[in-house]
């Protein structure tokens, strides 16, 4: 199990981490919280194409802002003040195209870190699982066992970059060759598709109700 930024709750959630009641308490929490950070000054994001990554995030580091989705696939998510993403939006890095995102605010980074706090003391009630399926960490691809420890990284990736990069990474590494994609989908097929191609041979983007009729029972 593996999930893109919000998406980990719902990993934690099937993988046996959390109970659905306390991931749907969490991810309501996680927005309401985020919301109210948005409003203190402003701030964006705005997805970066192409471009060597090591060079790109250094190139954002010195504009002031954070890597803070690092997907692969050729695509880097910048976040921070939102002169600065204007900025680099209207002098794109060569080889590089960047185009803005319509979010409220600067995920992911030092932004959200009341967001952070209010979530630390929400959870002061849950007692997580070990997961009971292999779970992978958006924070740096590994497989987590002890579902405390899950539970801190769900916590503090409120305020760091989400490494899809090295979560795909983590799968191809377990030997991952298909790959079943949870509503909404299609958007983490699509990288998976890019970055692991030769390596996972099949992928599910469920959709609608009627896509899983295109899953193998035997399979």
């Amino acid at each position: 199990m593996a999930g893109h930024s919000v998406g980990e709750l719902a990993a934690a959630a099937i993988a046996g981490v959390l109970t659905p009641e306390d991931a749907v308490s969490l991810a309501a929490v996680r927005g309401a919280e985020m919301a109210k950070a948005c409003a203190l000054e402003p701030s964006s994001m705005a997805a970066v194409m192409l471009g060597d990554p090591e060079e790109v995030v250094a190139w954002l580091a010195d504009h002031g802002l954070d890597a803070a989705n690092r997907n692969g696939a050729g695509q880097i998510v910048a976040s921070g003040s939102a002169q600065a993403v204007e900025n680099i939006v209207n002098e794109p890095m060569e080889g590089t195209k960047v185009r803005p995102l319509q979010v409220a605010g600067a995920f992911h980074t030092r932004y959200m870190a009341p967001a952070e706090e209010a979530l630390r003391t929400h959870v002061a009630g849950i007692t997580p699982a070990d997961p009971v399926r292999p779970l992978l960490s958006n924070a740096d691809g590994a497989v987590v066992t002890s579902g405390a420890d899950y539970l801190q990284r769900l916590l503090g990736q409120v305020t760091r970059p989400v490494r899809w990069d090295l979560t795909m990474r983590g799968l191809a590494d377990l030997g991952v060759t298909a790959t079943v994609e949870l509503p909404p989908a299609g958007t983490l097929t699509g990288l998976v598709k890019r970055e692991l191609k030769g390596t996972v041979t099949s992928t599910l983007a469920v959709k609608t109700p009627e896509t899983l009729g295109d899953v193998d029972p035997a399979a």
